[in-house]
């Protein structure tokens, strides 16, 4: 009550209707069982629909179970979820890893300077890595000028030169014609071959000229002329200029790392020394600020002993051979499944080659990403060893990198690609009923059917995989009982096992009494998914978890679930006649037939309960429903004063919430007999009221399947 203590007029707003219940969804479903990729512990994620549950727990590829194939019962599950009507579904991925540190796909130089590891294990974490260059454009540009500027280095081309001097030479005593392929500098009026060795220098009138014989500046470089190259009538010359222009990502600046292609084969080592790189047609290196250098890092290339200035110009003496100078400064991952030509299934981007960036490969890979669903969806993380220097990131992962795919033949269209292969991926050995029990942890995350447990929306759940392992199938079929058991509002699918005989699906069905489990056979032939097998046969839980969820859609969570097609079914395993479900039917096993001209149907709708009241399917989980839309809905009335007021109030909620659902034709009887709601005195005690405790009893009449419609026929008489 408020503070009135001045004059005045109040305003104050009060309720005169009852709370409202609302009902609670029941079309969520769960599935437990190994998948190919995916977290296998903490809360499990939603998925809703089968584009998402390959994103985040892999595709519908075989499984390698003891390192031999295995059908991925899981994910086939799912996808038949979805196709029949279903919207939300939890997946909890369970395995069974004795090495789990060895599970994942990696790739590592052999200094471990740049380490890749798949999120997950599996085998489907050998994934295959290809890096694409941001920058891509070829930067190369050769140009034909006139005459050098000063200190500028080109390419010379001369035939017939004529005052070509010797260093020592007066240029009366030593002009001869020479022919000239070389690199040159001009330093004020002479010109200077650049380096000791100087190119093809031949003397055109006698023998060849020893390119030693000329001497050197002190700088390395050798006289050529004295007072500059003339041009006369009988000499040619020509000068190229060999540069890259600033790539349109942004200027370089000193040390950009590049790439050097030819073509085919190129040995340039006339202008060094008779250093070579073997039939390498990719070198590696930096490249100076100007634009006019490359230097070839020996670290970079297997072939090459030591670092080589190599001016840029000297890739004039094989212009046809070369192919392309390009800066590789940052790239963008593609991750490929299935090898080189596999389908890219994520793609991390700008990604820079240096170790301590900000968008460096650790960074943009993280092991533990910061969102949620990077956290689910990114495949690969990669770690930096602790002292990484600079340049190593770059020297690691052309360690990596396929050879064959970085150099393709001389005939091959494709250009080079730059792939990284992750190995020893593996998905262990078959899941145990303890790993579908999973375990509690709120530290790491909890694992199996416990991860479900912090979820409540979910009221279907299922294992298909277990019934593929006879070994292993009752007792996860025993996890999953407990599990709807502790939760109280679940439901669980089971499945009979393949080509299980009449006898042996009922030997089965006696090791449960449960009215929170329902078993269907036989298992359901379909189109192979993987495109491997013509047809398949499959476990029945994900076709009749999404006809669940479509039929508590459609029409309500009342209806039992039968007399429905399954979307999906070829024809079942086993073609199941009247008489054998008249053996079955009795026992709580629900069939599935096949009807001419209807279709493969769902023919079956009972638990495997003994007890009468919850024989249905439908009844079963209508009351599920309702008690936990009345549960939730009713936590207002905890610590009310526990009086009329609160009494008549709850009674007006119940009742409401029972006359819209007798309204929706989900109740038996007219509205005085469909149900009743009591809380007042003859609901409790004295003693109840001093213990704190409320109690409101509910009756309500569920509506129960016409499984057996019969027709009484006779003959009559007319005057009758």
């Amino acid at each position: 009550m408020s503070n009135y203590l001045a004059p005045g007029v109040f305003v104050e707003e009060v309720s005169f209707r009852s709370r409202s219940i609302e009902g609670v969804s029941t079309s969520v479903a769960a599935i437990v069982g190994p998948a190919r990729f995916g977290p296998l512990q903490g809360r499990p994620e939603v998925v809703t629909s089968f584009a998402d549950f390959q994103r985040i727990y892999g595709d519908i590829q075989d499984l390698k179970l003891h390192g031999n194939p295995t059908l991925n019962h899981t994910t086939i599950a799912a996808k038949a979820f979805f196709d029949n009507g279903g919207k939300q579904l939890y997946v909890s991925r369970v395995g069974n890893f004795p090495d789990p540190d060895n599970s994942f796909g990696t790739a590592s130089d052999t200094d471990n300077h740049v380490i890749f590891r798949s999120r997950f294990p599996g085998t489907m974490g050998n994934f295959t890595l290809e890096l694409d260059w941001r920058d891509s454009e070829n930067l190369l540009q050769m140009q034909p000028v006139s005459s050098p500027t000063v200190d500028e280095i080109l390419f010379l081309e001369a035939t017939g030169v004529t005052n070509a001097v010797k260093s020592g030479d007066s240029p009366d005593d030593g002009v001869f014609p020479l022919t000239i392929s070389a690199l040159v500098r001009r330093i004020s009026a002479t010109t200077f071959a650049v380096h000791q060795n100087l190119g093809q220098i031949t003397d055109t009138s006698e023998d060849p000229v020893e390119p030693a014989s000329f001497e050197t500046n002190g700088d390395g470089e050798g006289l050529l002329a004295a007072a500059g190259l003339t041009r006369d009538n009988t000499t040619s010359l020509r000068f190229t200029r060999v540069s890259i222009r600033q790539p349109a990502s942004g200027n370089l600046s000193g040390g950009a790392f590049g790439s050097l292609s030819f073509s085919a084969p190129t040995d340039l080592s006339g202008f060094f020394d008779g250093d070579h790189w073997g039939d390498r047609t990719t070198l590696l290196g930096t490249i100076n600020a100007e634009g006019t250098e490359f230097q070839i890092n020996s670290d970079l290339n297997e072939d090459v002993d030591s670092n080589i200035d190599l001016p840029l110009a000297a890739l004039a003496a094989s212009p046809d051979t070369v192919s392309a100078v390009m800066v590789q400064r940052t790239f963008d991952i593609s991750v490929r499944n299935g090898g080189p030509d596999g389908t890219v299934i994520h793609t991390y981007s700008d990604i820079s080659t240096a170790h301590d960036a900000d968008n460096s490969l650790d960074r943009r890979l993280p092991q533990e990403p910061d969102s949620r669903n990077d956290q689910l969806t990114s495949p690969v993380a990669c770690e930096f060893a602790d002292n990484i220097a600079e340049g190593e990131v770059l020297a690691a992962l052309y360690s990596l990198f396929d050879e064959g795919a970085m150099n393709p033949e001389g005939l091959s269209v494709e250009g080079p690609r730059y792939l990284i292969q992750l190995e020893n991926g593996s998905d262990g050995e078959s899941p145990q009923a303890l790993h579908y029990g999973g375990a509690t942890d709120e530290v790491n995350g909890s694992t199996g059917f416990a991860a479900l447990e912090d979820i409540e929306d979910i009221s279907i759940v299922m294992a298909p995989a277990a019934a593929a392992d006879p070994n292993q199938h009752q007792a996860v079929v025993t996890e999953m009982q407990k599990h709807c058991r502790r939760m109280r509002y679940r439901m669980g699918i089971v499945d009979s096992q393949d080509a299980m005989a009449l006898s042996e699906v009922r030997g089965f069905r006696s090791n449960f009494n449960d009215s929170r489990l329902a078993l269907y056979y036989p298992w359901i032939t379909i189109a192979d998914p993987r495109g491997v097998h013509t047809t398949i046969n499959v476990p029945p839980a994900g076709f009749i978890a999404g006809i669940y969820a479509h039929t508590d859609v459609q029409r309500g969570v009342h209806k039992t679930p039968a007399n429905t097609p399954v979307l999906g079914a070829l024809r079942f395993a086993q073609e199941i006649n009247q008489f054998q479900q008249e053996l079955l039917n009795p026992s709580g096993i629900n069939c599935l037939r096949s009807f001419p001209g209807r279709g493969h149907q769902v023919w079956g709708g009972r638990t495997l309960s003994d007890d009468p009241e919850w024989k249905y399917v439908n009844v079963r989980r209508y009351f599920l429903y309702l008690e936990r839309s009345i549960q939730k809905s009713t936590q207002w009335a905890v610590f009310e004063p526990n009086g009329e007021r609160l009494w008549e109030n709850v009674r007006n909620t119940v009742d409401a919430f029972l006359f819209n659902e007798w309204r929706n034709g989900r109740l038996l009887g007219s509205e005085k007999t469909a149900w009743f709601v009591r809380c007042d005195r003859s609901t409790m005690t004295q003693n109840d009221l001093d213990n704190g405790r409320l109690i409101c009893e509910v009756g309500v009449a569920a509506l129960k399947p016409a499984e057996f419609v019969v027709f009484r026929i006779g003959q009559k008489t007319a005057d009758s």
